[in-house]
Parts: structure tokens; sequence; C-alpha cells
């Protein structure tokens, strides 16, 4: 893989060639071992080949027929890449603006910044060694990718999610998507400030995930679903078990000690040995959970999930992918429905008592993202769960519709418990004690 007009290609073919003939085919080197004989190979060659390459190109020598230092470490970097990281790929996981990495084959290189696709001045002239470097990522994870299982799903060691398609299907060659991790976490107060939500609204789901509600994310792909689920589980209170379950791990929960953190495994290539979400969430009732977070609901893990929300588990968080509320509750029944264990009308008496709120994201046509509305689940009306909603988007903003809540009975039991600031930090539930105690 490389630039095309590469004016450094002499130097790079030479010190491979080195470097190949100073590697032990035998030895397992580290980083560190690798690198110490990279650096030796391309000082070597940029020393006593730099005459012959400003001879025959004219351009790919330095000063005197040598090299610089600045085209050495160039010429390092890119070595050291193309073996130990992810070749001319690498520098874009490394850059702090870059959230998305698509290759379309050797077609052309795509990243979203900020919301917005690029087009990258950056090439892969041959088709196998693309093919070698998603072989090389999936093989790290214990995965196959060929003609057989054409499709993977892995996660690098940063925690970055890929996902590969080779041919027979992809038809013009391999595809590969790279959802970059990203370690920091956002607060509430940054998302205000982002005006991704109200300052108001903030302050309700903040109050309303202490109280222990069920909230429950929708949104379409790439609006921001997982960082808002890590924020809310922000304000989970810190003394509490929290399980969180995903498909690949993403989750940075930081202010909840007693943190189990469990991840899906996909089946070997014969097809056994996978670990469902499924399997996962019946396994995290058995470890004394008071919250279970999962990551994402996609099949029938849904009803799992309603029913680990209606047997004691109460201020549990999920998401899911849907263009509104209202579909959102549609493709819960569909999702619970793939089970084949309940007839429709107990699923959405199930998704009536288990859901109460309903949080929907949307990505603006300026790659902003924003809560677009949130909605109170409502009793089961004899054909599907009700719907209520508190807040909504109103010309950019998140505003009060003027509907209060009315599934208030934890809200009022928290608030009883919790120490109120402004009355010396006594609980609201002493200060009644107090007021009813004759003089």
């Amino acid at each position: 893989m490389e630039l095309r007009q590469d004016p450094l290609k002499f130097l790079l073919d030479a010190a491979m060639k080195e470097l190949d003939r100073r590697l032990d085919p035998g030895k397992r080197y580290t980083d560190e071992e690798f690198l110490i004989l990279l650096e030796e190979s391309v000082l070597h060659c940029g020393k006593d080949g730099g005459k012959d390459g400003a001879k025959d190109g004219g351009k790919d020598g330095g000063k005197d027929g040598y090299f610089s230092l600045e085209q050495k470490r160039q010429v390092i970097l890119r070595i050291f890449n193309a073996r130990r990281r992810l070749d001319l790929l690498q520098p874009l996981i490394d850059h702090p603006d870059v959230d998305e990495i698509m290759v379309n084959g050797i077609t052309g290189i795509f990243t979203e910044r900020r919301g917005m696709l690029h087009k990258e001045e950056l090439y892969i002239d041959d088709e196998a060694q693309l093919l070698d470097l998603i072989q090389r990522i999936v093989s790290k994870v214990n995965r196959n990718i060929n003609e057989a299982s054409p499709v993977v799903d892995a996660r690098l060691e940063d925690g970055s999610r890929i996902h590969a398609v080779v041919p027979p299907v992809a038809l013009d060659g391999p595809v590969l998507t790279i959802r970059k991790f990203k370690p920091q976490t956002f607060t509430m107060k940054e998302l205000e400030d982002m005006e991704f939500i109200s300052c108001e609204a903030a302050d309700f789901l903040g109050e309303l995930v202490r109280a222990r509600y069920n909230l429950f994310i929708s949104g379409g792909a790439g609006t921001g679903k997982t960082t808002f689920l890590n924020v809310l589980a922000g304000c989970i209170p810190p003394g509490e078990r929290v399980i969180t379950i995903e498909d690949s791990a993403e989750l940075n929960i930081r202010n909840v000690d007693n943190l189990v953190r469990l991840e899906a495994r996909p089946p070997n290539p014969g097809g056994a040995d996978g670990v469902t979400v499924r399997d996962l969430l019946k396994a995290a009732l058995r470890m004394r959970p008071d919250r279970i977070i999962v990551g994402e609901i996609r099949s029938g893990e849904a009803l799992d999930m309603l029913q680990a929300m209606n047997t004691g588990h109460d201020g549990s968080l999920s998401t899911g992918h849907a263009n509104s509320t209202t579909d959102m509750l549609t493709r819960m029944e569909t999702m619970a429905m793939f089970t084949g264990i309940l007839p429709l009308e107990a699923i959405r008496r199930q998704i009536a008592s288990a859901v109460e709120i309903l949080v929907h994201l949307i990505r603006m046509p300026d790659a902003r993202r924003k809560v677009a509305e949130i909605s109170e689940v409502d009793a089961y009306n004899g054909q599907m769960p009700g719907l209520r909603s508190l807040y909504r988007l109103d010309n950019g903003i998140l505003k009060s519709t003027g509907l209060s809540l009315q599934k208030t009975e934890k809200l009022e039991r928290y608030r009883r418990k919790t120490p109120d600031p402004k009355k010396g930090g006594k609980h609201i539930e002493s200060l009644e004690n107090e007021i009813q105690r004759p003089a």
C-alpha cells in the first residue's frame, strides 16, 4: 500500500528487503525489538542506497545523494505501520477528528470528520494487500474471512469496530469500514453546551435515571445513541451493581465501581461456540444486578430485556435503531416476536409495563446530533402502548410540550429519600417527620 507517485519508493523497497533479511522467521518480536531492527535497516539503506536512488530517480535522494533524517523517519513510520499496525490507514486511526474510515476497495478511501464525509488523497494500489490487511486484522481476534465466510465483524485492540466484506459478495474488491473508539466520554454539561439537549431536559432525564426509570434510546445510525447511553449511565449512583452487555464493547462507564462488562462472541468458522446477547442477558440475571445496560437490541433479546425490566431490575437502559419513538415500539414488538414464545398482545403488555421513557435522537442536515423527542410510554390500550410526548424539538430547540410525567411513583420515592441541598441536606422524609412532630 502506498501513496501514488511516492517519492520514497526506492528507500521503502530497499529497507523492507533489508528488514526481511535481518528478521528471524522463527522468532516472535515485540514492537520495540521490531522497531530497532527497522531503524537499523532504514539507516543502512538510507546511507548506502541513497546515492543509487538519487542517480536513478534524481528526486529520491537528499542532499549529496543521501536521504534526510525526516525522509528516513517517514519511511520508518510507514514500514512500521504496514507491518505492525494498519498500514496507510494508521494516520487516519490516529487523527483525532476522524470518526469513521471507509475503504471501498482500491477505488478510494473516505472518512467521516465531525459528521461530514471526506475523500482522502490516499489510494490502495494493490487489492491483494488490502485483503492481506483485513486478514491480519481479523486473525488477531481469531476470526477468518474468505469466500466461504465473506463477512466479518471484529474489534481492534483500542476498541474500534471493524466490518469487512470480501469477494465474491463485494463486487468491486474488499471493503473495510472502521468505526473508531473514542476513549473520552462526554458529560451531560458538555452535551448541553453542544446543544445536543436542553438544560431542562438534561436535568429531567438525569433525575429519572437516578430514580431508576427504565429508559430506551432510539435513533438512526450515527445519531449518537451509544454516546448518549454512556452519558445517561454516568447518572447512575456509584453504589449500585451494574452489568453491561454489548455486541462489541463501546461503553466507558467510570462512575460505578461494581461494574461487570460482558461482550458477545460470534461463532467460530464451524458455526459453534458463539455466545449471543440473549445468552449473556440470561447469565446476567444470575449475577445479582441492580441494573442491566444492553448496548443495542437487535433481535430476540428484546423479550429478555423486557422481562428483566419487569422482574425487579428497574433503571435498566438500552438502545435500538428506529426512525421515531412510535417506530421503536413497533420494532420492539417485531424483535420480541422473533422468539415465538409470546403472542403479540402479551408482548405489547410487556412493553407498556417495562419501558417507561423513550428518548429519540436525530442527525440534522448539518451533521449535528440532537435529542428530538422524550416520550413517556403510556398504558396498554388494547391495541398498542400509547406515547405521551414530554419534550419535542421545535426549530432546533428541545422544548417541553406542556405535558407532565404521569408515572411519578418512582420519582416521588426517589425525592423522598434523597437529601435536599436546599433543606440543609436532610431527606424530605425526615423533614416531614419533623414538621409532624409535636413541639
